[in-house]
């Protein structure tokens, strides 16, 4: 939190709000120091009564670190497609999930590199578009992509689907304690 404090039940309050299919996590420790060593998405999972995935980063301090995926729905599958390393390293978690009509879908979370220099960022979105397209299956992206509407990042999202819309007075995510900027989206 913005207070520096790591509270999860803080947090499953949060998700709690949105009553969402899918929450797509970034910077998540799995029994790391700096966390109690609690297994973080592991602990949501259970609290909201979700199912979960989580793909590493890296190893951390005796723990891993990465991102994870809640679904309300059973994850049939997941899958951490390794990317170009950036500032740190990276992955795109990818989950199938069967909704209760219609065919499996494919959600990829993904949390791309942050500098401002986006030659790491870009490579690692063309590289989840180049996997996105051997999918066969429909797919949803969604998570930080640490770029901005009018990027090359985002141009090229939306040459291969569609941007979710999202109400004005919510588009901007960053920084959070006084939002200013669009780096978080939903692509189909």
């Amino acid at each position: 939190g913005m207070d520096g404090r790591v509270d999860l039940e803080r947090i499953a309050g949060v998700i709690e709000t949105f009553d969402a299919d899918v929450v797509a996590l970034q910077e998540v420790d799995e029994k790391v120091p700096r966390s109690d060593r609690v297994d973080q998405a592991a602990w949501l999972a259970e609290r909201l009564e979700m199912h979960v995935a989580f793909g590493s980063f890296m190893d951390f301090r005796g723990g891993r670190y990465g991102m994870a995926i809640l679904s309300k729905l059973p994850i049939e599958h997941s899958e951490a497609w390794r990317l170009v390393d950036g500032h740190e390293p990276r992955i795109a978690l990818a989950i199938r999930v069967r909704p209760l009509t219609g065919p499996a879908v494919t959600i990829v979370g993904v949390h791309f590199d942050w500098v401002e220099n986006d030659a790491f960022r870009y490579t690692q979105a063309t590289e989840t578009m180049r996997r996105l397209g051997d999918l066969e299956t429909p797919w949803i992206v969604l998570g930080d992509f640490n770029d901005t509407p009018g990027s090359r990042t985002m141009r090229e999202f939306r040459r291969i689907g569609r941007e979710a819309i999202k109400p004005d007075d919510a588009r901007r995510t960053f920084p959070a304690d006084d939002p200013r900027i669009e780096i978080d989206f939903i692509v189909t």
